[in-house]
């Protein structure tokens, strides 16, 4: 199958899931196909998919992927010993985990398209990662609490597991509490990648696009728990700050370097 063949397929199998869609037309063009295709997958409930649909699904983000580029960790240089600055999207990183900004709910982002990190992770994972974070929350019993974290297979993304930790919502004036909530975030990650062996994790702009938590001082306090986290472990688990924009790569490069450039930049 080409890669219009399989999302064709996919766009047709997800439409007949939900009868009230019947109305809707596949779009002629690729952007337009690729648009509806993105909302799909944003609306589908975590409901298991049939063997064909996971086949196809997974080939087609495969191929979606290696078409966007893949950039390997082995690739950077770091910034400081263990510690990597890199501007690009977090879906495209081969490392062994990846942190995704989560909300309480712990199943993904269900605004179509919508412009966030958690709905551009469970996208380019596929169906499986809302299923396997249902299961969790099934278990559970409850929404996710701030600054905790769990974790879970990547499925189709190029890193191995993801990390989901909810971040505090700032509300006005940035509380003492917030920030502690968001130290336990980055703690709460380092230690569960500690329980899993996990050797290499990216960590994304905890809270601060929708929960609005300001940049520098997230930057501060992801810094700060990182190192603390180092010295007191001894752990040798490399990490990497990932930015998607220009004001949080200045940010990080002023914390980490000064005005020195980190090798390995990806726009």
């Amino acid at each position: 199958m080409t890669q219009r063949e399989r999302r064709e397929f996919l766009i047709r199998s997800m439409l007949l899931e939900r009868p009230k869609y019947g109305s809707v037309s596949i779009p002629p063009d690729d952007a337009g196909q690729k648009q509806l295709l993105r909302s799909l997958f944003n609306l589908r409930p975590p409901q298991p998919p049939s063997e064909a649909f996971l086949q196809i699904q997974d080939a087609y983000l495969l191929q979606e992927a290696a078409q966007k580029g893949v950039t390997d960790l082995n690739a950077l240089r770091p910034v400081e010993e263990g510690i990597y600055l890199w501007r690009g999207d977090i879906t495209t990183l081969r490392c062994d985990a990846i942190v995704n900004a989560a909300n309480s709910g712990l199943l993904g982002c269900f605004y179509p398209c919508h412009g966030c990190i958690d709905n551009a992770i469970h996208t380019y994972a596929g169906v499986q990662l809302r299923l396997a974070c249902a299961a969790l929350m099934e278990q559970q019993g409850h929404e996710e609490e701030t600054g905790k974290a769990k974790i879970t297979p990547a499925f189709n993304l190029p890193c191995r597991y993801v990390l989901h930790t909810v971040g505090p919502i700032v509300h006005g004036k940035l509380t003492q509490k917030e920030e502690e909530q968001l130290a336990s975030c980055y703690r709460s990650c380092l230690e569960l990648a500690g329980q899993y062996a996990v050797k290499s994790i990216a960590f994304c702009c905890i809270s601060t696009g929708e929960f609005h938590f300001p940049p520098r001082r997230a930057a501060e306090i992801a810094v700060e728990t990182v190192r603390a986290y180092r010295a007191q472990t001894h752990s040798n688990l490399e990490v990497i700050y990932n930015v998607f924009q220009e004001r949080d790569y200045n940010i990080y490069r002023e914390l980490l370097g000064g005005d020195k450039p980190p090798e390995g930049r990806s726009a």
